[in-house]
């Protein structure tokens, strides 16, 4: 399974579980993920730890995906940077569009 959800609360919690997360996962996160918006989950920690490559396609799906859930009143965190995912956020400036936490416990109580 690529991605895998995790309830806490009333925080979703989704595990990318991908090496390379690319152009080809992108259509179906951005859907898994608005189905979650759509059903009334404001606030989504997304945990990239097992992904060592995002492409442009995947980070514009996280993009899309924050701003349908601020729309909502909610917010989307990022937890678990690779050098090479990190690298992608400081290149793209996207760093300063996400809040990012070392843990998903971090992530979890920035909600509170």
């Amino acid at each position: 399974m690529e991605f895998t959800k995790e309830e806490i609360n009333d925080v979703r919690l989704f595990k990318v579980n991908i090496p390379r997360a690319t152009m080809n996962e992108a259509e179906e996160f951005k859907f898994t993920l608005s189905e979650e918006i759509n059903n009334g989950i404001k606030n989504l920690v997304v945990d990239l730890t097992d992904c060592e490559y995002i492409d442009s396609t995947f980070l514009g799906t996280l993009v899309v995906t924050l701003k349908k859930v601020t729309a909502q009143g909610g917010d989307l965190r990022l937890i678990g940077f690779k050098p090479a995912v990190r690298s992608m956020f400081e290149l793209t400036r996207m760093y300063r569009v996400f809040e990012t936490f070392e843990s998903k416990d971090e992530a979890v109580k920035s909600f509170s």
